[in-house]
């Protein structure tokens, strides 16, 4: 099936430029925004304001960043995995610990984020690359299972609105977007391959309220819309040749970019994108934990 290309207007809308921003997520509980810079171990937090990205806070965890996920209450902060650990980040910026040693010795905690249920998902990558990390569920109740083993470089994922399927993206060997069955106590089950992704590595993915996939494909310059059973409905072509993640603000695609690794990067390379799309998303689904 041809791909369709749509003429859009891709805006610019941060002033600030990242080293490898990752993992934007859009706060239901006051409507902001967060997202990391992997590369300066940064948490981030913001707000939309006339079609711009207004930063606001940013927390130094210290070590290699991952992702985070918001808790379910108003102040309760946010929980991210970092490292092989997973910390707690309050709303002053104190850093707790809540697991550590998640990750074997030499992996480092990548991207992530929460399903309907509370749990916390999410992988880990190492270098070289190899497929000896995995992908784990962190519990309300504080408890880290490894749900998949044999993982090269643990990138997007994103559950249905009813939680019994896992999309997921392990980036390499295959740059392939697959899909798992998810039982109640959160056991995969049913892999299957949706579609390859080409010309590019698959990096970030967020799904609409249609249950299409949208993902940033790093080195492509693109953010790809694919249906759930993997045909390519929609390519949005982008200034920044890198882009990383995404996630839907209601209408507004927002996609973090990276610079790092390109030696002459340009004025959209490590800059917050956005892009107005027809359906529209959800805010990022909470940790159930307490974060105490």
């Amino acid at each position: 099936m041809p791909r369709s290309h749509l003429s859009r207007n891709v805006e610019i809308i941060s002033d600030v430029r990242y080293v490898q921003a990752e993992s934007p997520r859009w706060d239901g509980r006051d409507g902001s925004l967060a997202w990391i810079d992997m590369a300066t171990g940064a948490f981030h937090r913001g707000r939309l304001e006339n079609g711009m990205v207004i930063p606001g806070s940013a927390v130094s965890v210290g070590r290699q960043i991952g992702a985070p996920a918001p808790l379910a209450e108003p102040g309760a902060g946010w929980v991210v995995a970092v490292d092989r650990d997973i910390v707690h980040v309050s709303d002053e910026g104190v850093v707790s610990s809540l697991a550590t040693d998640i990750a074997a010795p030499g992996h480092y905690m990548n991207d992530g984020g929460a399903d309907p249920s509370g749990r916390f998902w999410v992988g880990s990558q190492s270098m070289p690359r190899a497929p000896h990390c995995a992908l784990w569920s962190f519990g309300p109740d504080g408890v880290a299972t490894e749900r998949l083993s044999g993982v090269t470089v643990s990138n997007g994922l994103a559950f249905d609105h009813t939680g019994s399927t896992l999309y997921y993206i392990d980036t390499l060997p295959n740059r392939s977007i697959e899909a798992f069955d998810v039982a109640a106590d959160g056991q995969l089950s049913g892999r299957r391959t949706i579609c390859r992704v080409d010309g590019g590595n698959p990096d970030g993915m967020t799904i609409d309220l249609e249950g299409m996939l949208w993902v940033a494909v790093w080195d492509a310059a693109e953010v790809r819309r694919y249906s759930p059973s993997g045909v390519l409905v929609q390519t949005i072509e982008l200034p920044a040749k890198r882009p990383t993640a995404v996630a839907l603000v209601d209408r507004l695609l927002v996609i973090t970019t990276a610079s790092i690794g390109l030696p002459q990067p340009g004025e959209a390379d490590g800059a917050l994108l956005g892009v107005e799309v027809e359906i529209g998303g959800t805010p990022a689904l909470p940790w159930g934990g307490s974060g105490r």
